[in-house]
């Protein structure tokens, strides 16, 4: 990562917690947000633009009509004409739709926060409302100062949030580290860094297969319930795996801090392009979140003041940390590395994870 470091946007998911009123009037505002962002899709799709200022020419009176079905004010008005022309900018063959309860967006105009634990948003029954808000977030409650762009009201499980952007300040950047926490990331172990510590995968990828089995039946009843159940479990797999890979995130970069390491990465990127598999793990791969990993291990360490190195994870697997020789042979199992020429053996993971170290180690810094 550069040297030069100019601030990292954290999302913060905030439990909002309204009274039995406030909650219909936010359930009653999300209804008629959506639908007047479906019916502005509907006027961008006919039209053939997905320009927000043409679709709000179209569209704009119709919803801000008082004895309309929208009756919608101004901005709300023109944050639903935006959500309907981006979505169908992605693709222009069919006209998006919206869910009655999807997420709603709000800008400064309609939301504010009035005290540290209080927002105020607007509603198109009850006017503006005050809300106490349950900081779930690290940064939210030190940096509501730095809260930038929009904040999209979330409906889940029965309760409501609020997702804000917030901008937290990087801390100065140290010197160049003399040594390097090498990590090796993988599917059966999903990272092993360079000091042996294993953070495996075997749990959820037990929970990926059995939801896998669970989605083929469903998919085959196509019925109201058994799509309900599959967006259940899919949301239920995602909050799982994002716990994983924070909590993996998390311990690398605190050793890193703690040991005055950098962290050097391999640079995964287009690896499903590259790599083949057999079948039979083919939906482990493809269901792997390389990205998700490596992205909250960068943000967590850029926060931290720890460097993060990407490295050519080419040949990692094959080199002996010992003596340099690189042969498809020195590595017999998945498990296994036994140099064939001076019979260094140990962990296949932990050894490229020190050849990833070691290549971080003396690359230039320019080259980071």
């Amino acid at each position: 990562m550069s040297a030069i470091l100019i601030g990292v946007m954290v999302t913060e998911l905030l439990k909002l917690t309204p009274t039995g009123e406030q909650a219909d009037a936010l359930l009653t505002t999300m209804r008629q947000c959506n639908a007047a962002a479906n019916r502005a899709a509907e006027v961008a799709f006919e039209h053939g633009t997905a320009n927000k200022i043409r679709v709000q020419q179209l569209i704009y009176a119709e919803l801000r009509d008082p004895a309309g079905p929208h009756r919608l004010g101004a901005q709300m008005s023109i944050l639903a004409v935006h959500k309907a022309c981006r979505a169908y900018k992605r693709d222009k063959n069919i006209q998006p739709t919206f869910r009655p309860l999807g997420a709603v967006a709000y800008d400064q105009r309609i939301l504010s926060w009035k005290a540290r634990d209080r927002v105020s948003i607007l509603t198109t029954t009850a006017g503006r409302i005050l809300i106490p808000v349950a900081y779930l977030g690290r940064w939210a409650p030190e940096r509501r100062d730095r809260i930038r762009g929009q904040a999209n009201l979330i409906y889940r499980d029965g309760k409501f949030y609020l997702a804000v952007v917030i901008d937290v300040e990087d801390p100065p950047p140290g010197p160049e580290p003399d040594e390097w926490l090498g990590v090796d990331l993988g599917i059966v172990n999903i990272a092993t860094d360079s000091d042996g510590t294993t953070h495996s995968g075997k749990g959820l990828r037990a929970v990926r297969r059995r939801n896998l089995q669970l989605r083929r039946r469903l998919q085959a009843k196509r019925t109201k319930s058994a799509t309900r159940l599959l967006r259940h479990r899919k949301r239920k797999e995602s909050r799982m795996a994002r716990d994983v890979n924070h909590c993996i995130s998390k311990s690398l970069v605190s050793k890193a801090q703690r040991t005055g390491r950098g962290i050097a990465l391999e640079d995964l990127q287009g690896i499903r392009d590259r790599v083949t598999v057999k079948r039979a793990q083919r939906a482990d791969q493809h269901s792997w979140s390389f990205h998700q990993l490596r992205t909250f291990i960068a943000y967590k360490a850029t926060m931290a003041g720890v460097p993060v190195r990407p490295v050519d994870p080419r040949n990692t697997s094959r080199t002996c940390p010992g003596c340099g020789l690189i042969d498809k042979r020195n590595r017999p199992t998945r498990d296994d590395f036994r140099c064939i020429d001076c019979g260094l053996a140990g962990p296949a993971d932990t050894f490229a994870a020190r050849n990833i170290s070691r290549r971080a180690a003396i690359m230039r810094p320019h080259a980071a």
